[in-house]
């Protein structure tokens, strides 16, 4: 079960997790999660660039190591990235040490200072070792387009229906996503254009040194 709009509600309950940033202006940071994908991040960045949009991709870090020429462009073309762990780890069935080396594994090959938990499943304990070196970067818009049973017009109304400025809105560059994907980021651009947003990439995303020089967290046990 998914709701589009996080619940103001919960957002006390995990204050120390970033779902929106703070601000009145009329700004959106659109985030992409599970990629680089060849079939699908190179569109993605293609339908940024001719909305003049800058956005932050959480990636998985056995899809860099395979595709770092497409983690090399998403940077080129000055967005942000994040980690997303090495493969894609759900918080609460792993244990914290083999969470935390997957985190350190994908560090190693995305050197950022952004962390998005996969499915948004994160423990508390594991909240506590990743602070202080990531910020964790949930959500308050979910497009949904992961959602099989949908279609892409559902998507395009979880979102516009859904922002507000600052809002963090999660999309997926995936294979998965792609039917949905196709038809509602360009919707949502055009949308949100008219509507006076401007879309930019998540403070915190973009380094000027290279992954192997990143600070990377030690793998400890649980």
């Amino acid at each position: 079960m998914y709701l589009a709009r996080t619940p103001d509600l919960l957002r006390p309950l995990y204050k120390d997790l970033l779902w929106s940033m703070p601000t009145t202006e009329r700004v959106v940071h659109l985030t992409f999660d599970d990629g680089p994908a060849p079939r699908t991040t190179p569109w993605v960045l293609d339908t940024l660039a001719r909305h003049g949009a800058k956005a932050t991709f959480f990636c998985i870090g056995r899809n860099v190591a395979m595709h770092p020429d497409l983690f090399a462009r998403i940077r080129a073309e000055g967005h942000g990235v994040g980690n997303h762990t090495w493969d894609h780890r759900n918080g609460w069935r792993t244990s914290t040490f083999a969470y935390l080396r997957s985190v350190l594994l994908c560090q190693m090959v995305t050197g950022t200072s952004l962390f998005r938990p996969p499915y948004g499943k994160i423990s508390r304990e594991q909240v506590r070792a990743l602070q202080g070196r990531f910020r964790i970067v949930m959500w308050d818009v979910l497009s949904a387009d992961f959602d099989t049973r949908i279609d892409g017009d559902r998507c395009i109304r979880n979102v516009v229906q859904n922002v507000r400025p600052g809002s963090i809105v999660v999309f997926h560059d995936s294979i998965k996503a792609a039917p949905r994907l196709r038809k509602a980021l360009p919707a949502v651009l055009e949308n949100l254009t008219a509507n006076d947003y401007r879309f930019v990439a998540l403070p915190g995303g973009t380094t000027g040194l290279p992954a192997s020089r990143q600070a990377c967290i030690p793998p400890t046990r649980s």
